[in-house]
């Protein structure tokens, strides 16, 4: 499992990506968690600061939200915990210290697994002072058809570039270019977007790609294999930085070594490679596409495409049409990744969802996140007495001072400050 934490124009998210099967259950023991810190240790200390300059080595916590059990690589600050531990990994500050977390049922069983997850979060504690912002843009292009379409043809020309070498890695190169562009031809705010995304999640899973990997050879067959896994996904938005950032960081190892020292926030991977590879997308994406399985690829996603308007039509229902119960977004949340689905006009419906504000808790199976995050949607609960609400796969436990009154729709509440 991956996990990470993000920052969105001045947002705590924490975001969990799950993949993998849980190494652990229950709460966190502490001789194991012993033992991966001592991994992570020996990893950051064999990458010695080569990558960015400065070492990865910093203080780490694993925590079990259920036991409200944790294990930390060094003392605990006197200081209170803060609220994310155990719901996601990321990085955050503790005592006045800026800590790599980690969920204890989420760490990988494979002990590579692991160590590409432990690199890729202890990345991100030091991201900031690499100048790096943590931030994200709208990527709900990602699921359509041609969003997907040309994702994956990307992807596929990459892993053959990454496995070939001479004029066959010059041409699979080209021809991901070009799959790139006529994704960003047809989505106009496309290249920024996904920009952002790749300088955040793509540097960290690039950092943890190779950190992990005792050779380049194996890191670049993690990376070929980490490209046929990502297609699996049912949903691109959150996890596309996380193969292509691997592949084009390892691209630019061999054209532009030493490239993380050079490499600026405002740069894209595309760019880069081009210029470091002195190569141009290709000139006709239509045709090359037919020597990665186009035909073939296109039709699967127009199916998918139809299953996904079905799942889509359900949510409007509940979420949108239905009554519902509308509540103040707070500052910070986590949520798992994989499952994220765009409600076109509406917002994100985020899986797996917990957040904490002044009107107290929720906890939600499904939550929709309008588009500029400012409120939180949930199907209406059969009755609003009391602090302890129940819903429909949710939650919410209010805080004193706060309240459920009648929303602008009949059938439909809101929380709201006492008066």
């Amino acid at each position: 499992m991956i996990t990470h934490g993000l920052k969105n124009n001045g947002w705590r998210w924490a975001a969990v990506l799950l993949c993998c099967a849980p190494a652990a259950v229950a709460q966190v023991d502490p001789q194991r968690a012993a033992g991966y810190f001592k991994e992570a240790a020996a990893l950051c200390e064999r990458e010695n600061g080569k990558l960015w300059g400065v070492s990865l080595c910093g203080p780490m916590v694993i925590a079990d939200a259920a036991t409200h059990t944790i294990a930390t690589s060094q003392p605990a600050p006197d200081a209170k915990q803060p609220a994310m531990l155990g719901f996601a990994n990321s990085a955050t500050e503790w005592g006045g210290t800026r800590w790599s977390t980690l969920v204890w049922q989420m760490l990988p069983a494979d002990a590579h697994a692991r160590g590409r997850l432990m690199m890729h979060e202890l990345f991100h504690r030091v991201q900031p002072q690499l100048g790096f912002q943590i931030r994200d843009g709208q990527l709900d292009h990602l699921d359509t058809v041609d969003g997907r379409y040309w994702m994956q043809l990307e992807w596929r020309a990459l892993a053959k570039a990454l496995g070939a070498t001479g004029p066959a890695r010059t041409a699979a190169l080209r021809d991901a270019l070009a799959f790139r562009a006529a994704r960003r031809k047809v989505f106009s705010n496309a290249a920024e977007n996904e920009r952002l995304l790749e300088m955040n999640e793509g540097l960290a899973q690039y950092t943890g790609t190779v950190a992990a990997a005792a050779t380049a050879a194996d890191a670049t067959a993690d990376a070929i294999q980490q490209l046929a896994a990502a297609a699996t996904s049912a949903s691109f938005i959150r996890t596309f930085a996380y193969p292509s950032g691997a592949a084009y960081g390892l691209l630019l190892d061999e054209y532009s070594p030493g490239w993380t020292h050079r490499v600026k926030y405002a740069d894209d991977f595309g760019q880069l490679v081009m210029t470091a590879a002195h190569v141009l997308p290709g000139e006709d994406p239509d045709a090359a596409a037919k020597q990665y399985g186009g035909p073939g690829l296109k039709l699967s996603e127009m199916k998918m495409d139809a299953e996904r308007q079905a799942l889509l039509a359900e949510l409007r229902r509940r979420f949108v049409q239905g009554p519902v119960l509308v509540i103040p977004s707070a500052r910070s949340a986590s949520f798992t990744t994989a499952g994220m689905t765009p409600l076109p006009g509406e917002g994100t419906i985020y899986p797996t969802y917990r957040t904490t504000g002044e009107w107290g808790t929720l906890q939600g199976a499904q939550v929709l996140v309008s588009a500029d995050r400012s409120l939180l949607t949930v199907p209406a609960p059969a009755s609003v007495e009391g602090t302890s609400l129940k819903g429909d796969g949710w939650t919410l436990e209010l805080a004193a001072g706060w309240t459920v009154r009648p929303g602008e729709r009949a059938g439909d509440f809101k929380v709201a400050k006492n008066e």
